[in-house]
């Protein structure tokens, strides 16, 4: 019976090739959009989830407190005490590790030098990443300070082998240190990267201010292990007086958080988990389904367009004694035989634009065909796509009364299927709708975003990494620089002004009270012409200047700062920073420093010389940008020989907050179009056969002298009904959606009518171009052949 049915469906398909090619080309595009949604979608799952008995890491963030008692935020950075003392306090925590964040560090090989991501951590990174030792110990691989331990890649291009356990590296051209393991190279979809692994002890004994217990500068990334079976909410309650118990008035408080769940969960309010990343991923799934859903139901409209033509075979079929199961059977095999099919199209158009699909999205994705669990799925959505799309023209064919069949006798029948298939076309094309009002939606929000003024000029800024001699010879290098013309402004950050990386709290002021101790500022380090380099609007008072040797102890102040202390001309006021006094010279305008679709907390913007940071610099605009790149390289590498030179520009930098909306934006054009190319398809191969169903009907009114206009308007108007009707079910739906998704946003756009009146006129045009054809095509037809049809 399995070699007859199988028989019998490669007969039909290849009897009935246009309405099949449909079919497939739509699946296969319906499945391979799927299959590529799906992918991305277990890549972000299984973010931070590499390592074995994930359940019981997590990562140590930091509750602000607010007022009323509230909580005012959640940090992910914290003092470099708090994971010795979970450690050493707390049995329940089985290993601990802080780690700073992997920045681009020099490493030579005694030859050639290179910039990779260089991680310092704790030993007991050891334990709570399952990292796979190729060379080496894990046990005691970190355990002396001057140790190193390379993945693959970095071992490979530095030595070209990775048998180089015992050699010798040069770290920062200061020290030298010692290979004692090779790990293999980790996936790119955990938060902890790195190209190099370090002890925390060479750490600071490198940077003498990092030794020194700090409760109250968050800086760090403290990770711990959980013995199996730990109350984490026991130890969270334990935990929260711990930074109070050290500092009597300290604002904040540890909390342990699942470390498997900060890339998806990382949104808090009150110091509980609200959302995140796995809102987008949500929408991806529905994406995914909804796409899906769409080929299976081209398949159902096309099968059940046809069911004259299959009726008689039915009839006869049940005449001479097959039971409803095996017509069931044979229509499902047909269903399953043709999803089969597309399923192999599918897996080549995925090989085909998956490297596009990573390029797009700047990741690193591809398919184990060697993973059981793909194979699993894989055939999992197969049947399920074969049985969705089959199972209702297989139940309704089936279900045909021979008698009447045979008598011609199926126009019930035939009501009902066609009021399903347009049921059927009016959610397509609903689906459709809602996916172009969404990506108009997230294209405008993210232009508005865009648009934000950044409170600084962007464009010519451009940042180096303060590596080497560089901290010692800033002064050389700013007078050459700036005798050279490539610039018109230099100076140095603590850290890069396109990124929040820093923030503190305790500061004091005339007039503040115990309260106002606990307010959270963000903080960043700078010399003199931080303002004339930068382009910052300055609202009152100067730039850090030479002139004014006292500078040294000084601050500038944003207007929310201002605002949120209270404060009326503070220019000249005296305020207690880090516990020094400093005097304000200066207020700016905010800059957007954090997310740009937030209020960016209150800033200090301190005088400090030196410091590891970046050095800020903007472009003379008067020569070109490859010039100004090309003469300054020159120079840096004349004061700075051992370091390769790194531009980062500024606006490039910026853009990268945008990511995860720019991803969203993306995936939904992508496939939004894929979904209306899939429900176009199947409304062309609708028009097709409503066209030739009617050939005699268009025949006989074009003898009785209906227009060519006329004709097209009986053709087209039915299916225009259908797709008015899914605009006006999609509008509200889409409106409730999209509002929804922008309230997440402080600041957001809005959805405007022009909108909802492109997305119509825009479905409509669509879905007219395509049925219009065939409309044109049957009306222009000779009618003495439509007459001599059947």
């Amino acid at each position: 019976m399995f070699k007859l049915n199988l028989t019998i469906a490669l007969r039909n398909l290849w009897k009935n090739k246009t309405s099949a090619l449909i079919n497939i080309t739509g699946l296969a595009i319906g499945l391979a959009s799927c299959l590529l949604l799906l992918l991305y979608v277990s890549y972000e799952w299984n973010y931070n989830k590499q390592t074995k008995d994930d359940k019981n890491v997590y990562q140590v963030l930091v509750n602000f407190d607010g007022p009323a008692g509230s909580i005012g935020g959640t940090g992910w950075s914290t003092p470099n005490t708090v994971g010795p003392a979970l450690k050493e306090g707390y049995p329940s925590v089985l290993a601990m590790t802080r780690t700073d964040g992997a920045d681009s560090r020099l490493i030579a090989n005694g030859r050639n030098s290179f910039k990779k991501r260089g991680r310092f951590a704790d030993p007991d990174i050891l334990k709570i990443f399952d990292y796979t030792f190729v060379a080496g110990e894990q046990k005691t691989a970190l355990s002396a300070p001057n140790s190193v331990v390379l993945t693959e890649t970095t071992a490979k291009v530095l030595f070209g082998s990775t048998d180089v356990l015992n050699k010798s590296v040069r770290f920062e051209d200061r020290v030298d240190l010692k290979i004692t393991g090779i790990i293999k190279d980790l996936p790119d979809n955990t938060f902890i990267k790195l190209d190099f692994l370090m002890p925390w002890t060479l750490f600071e004994n490198m940077y003498e201010w990092t030794k020194r217990p700090a409760w109250t500068n968050n800086n760090w990334t403290t990770l711990v292990r959980l013995r199996p079976g730990s109350d984490v909410e026991v130890l969270n309650s334990s935990v929260k007086g711990m930074i109070k118990k050290n500092v009597s008035d300290a604002t904040s408080s540890p909390m342990l958080f699942p470390f498997s769940k900060t890339h998806l969960y990382g949104t808090f309010t009150n110091g509980k988990s609200t959302g995140g990343e796995i809102e987008q991923l949500r929408l991806f799934m529905g994406l995914a389904i909804g796409i899906l859903l769409i080929a299976c139901i081209n398949f159902m409209n096309m099968a059940t367009a046809k069911s004259e033509k299959r009726a008689k075979e039915v009839g006869i079929k049940k005449t001479i004694g097959a039971t409803r199961a095996s017509l069931i059977s044979q229509f499902l095999m047909e269903s399953l035989v043709l999803t089969l099919c597309s399923a192999v199209m599918a897996i080549v158009l995925v090989e085909v634009f998956l490297p596009m699909f990573n390029n797009l999205l700047d990741i690193k994705m591809d398919i184990v065909y060697t993973n059981p669990y793909l194979w699993i799925s894989l055939i999992g959505i197969v049947l399920f796509t074969g049985v969705v799309a089959g199972s209702y023209p297989a139940f309704y064919l089936s279900s045909f009364n021979p008698l009447q069949v045979l008598k011609k006798r199926t126009s019930g029948r035939g009501i009902r299927s066609v009021n399903l298939r347009q049921v059927l076309v009016v959610i397509q094309f609903s689906f459709a709708v809602i996916l172009i009002i969404a990506t108009t939606v997230i294209y405008k929000q993210i232009q508005y975003i865009k648009n934000i003024p950044l409170g600084y000029q962007v464009n010519n800024l451009v940042e180096l990494p303060q590596d080497g001699q560089l901290e010692k010879r800033f002064e050389l290098l700013k007078a050459r620089l700036l005798k050279s013309g490539a610039i018109s402004g230099i100076c140095q950050l603590s850290g890069s002004i396109a990124s929040y990386n820093s923030n503190f709290w305790g500061m004091e002021w005339p007039g503040s009270s115990e309260e106002d101790r606990h307010m959270v500022f963000s903080q960043l380090a700078t010399t003199y012409d931080f303002v004339q380099t930068t382009g910052l609007k300055v609202i009152e008072g100067r730039d850090f200047s030479r002139q004014f040797p006292s500078d040294t102890a000084a601050v500038m102040l944003s207007v929310s700062a201002v605002k949120a202390m209270n404060l009326v001309h503070p220019v000249g006021k005296i305020v207690k920073y880090q516990g020094d006094n400093c005097t304000v010279v200066g207020v700016f305008q905010d800059f957007i420093w954090g997310a740009p679709h937030k209020k960016q907390d209150p800033m200090v913007v301190a005088f400090r010389k030196g410091g590891t940071g970046y050095v800020t610099m903007r472009l003379n605009a008067s020569n070109t940008p490859s010039a100004n790149l090309a003469l300054i390289e020159r120079i840096v590498k004349e004061i700075n020989p051992a370091y390769p030179v790194e531009f980062n520009f500024v606006d490039e930098l910026y853009g990268q907050k945008l990511k995860s909306q720019k991803i969203l934006g993306l995936l939904s054009n992508v496939f939004g179009g894929l979904a209306i190319f899939i429900s176009c398809l199947g409304l062309f191969g609708l028009a097709a056969y409503s066209a030739e169903q009617r050939t005699k009907e268009i025949g006989v009114r074009k003898v009785l002298g209906a227009s060519v206009a006329s004709l097209m308007q009986l053709l087209s108007l039915g299916f225009l009904k259908m797709v008015v009707l899914a605009i006006i079910i999609a509008i509200p739906v889409a409106n409730y959606m999209m509002d929804s998704w922008l309230k997440k946003f402080e600041f957001h756009t809005s959805i405007s009518w022009v909108v909802i009146l492109m997305a119509a006129v825009g479905t409509i045009a669509i879905a007219l171009l395509t049925v219009s054809y065939q409309a044109y095509k049957a009306a222009r037809a000779n009618p003495i052949d439509a007459l001599k049809y059947e």
